[in-house]
């Protein structure tokens, strides 16, 4: 098994609250990177929103393959926003995308 750090993008089309921040940002600490080596290196954000609304959703996934681990991380997303409230039409995702392996093998 292998631990990914997958990057999901996406985009509040209907504007983001703060409230709603802080519930995804909740929602999303089970899969905080920051307990990965690559996420205390690079202090990577499980959220990120940019002023145009798009975002960045960085989880930490343990997996078999790539395929499976992007697949985890889009569930995981998928259910994070719907634990903040967020409505699925009005926060679309962009692809699942491995951003970092930290594997113990060499």
């Amino acid at each position: 098994m292998t631990t990914y750090v997958i990057t999901v993008p996406g985009t509040f089309t209907s504007g983001v609250d703060d409230a709603a921040r802080q519930r995804l940002g909740r929602a999303l600490r089970p899969a905080d990177p920051h307990g990965t080596r690559m996420g205390s290196a690079e202090d990577l954000d499980a959220l990120t929103v940019n002023d145009d609304n798009t975002f960045a959703l960085r989880l930490t996934v343990d997996a078999d393959t790539n395929a499976d681990a992007e697949r985890e991380a889009r569930r995981l997303a998928d259910a994070a926003l719907r634990e903040a409230g967020l409505d699925a039409d009005d926060v679309p995702l962009g692809p699942a995308v491995i951003t970092g392996i930290d594997s113990e093998i060499a």
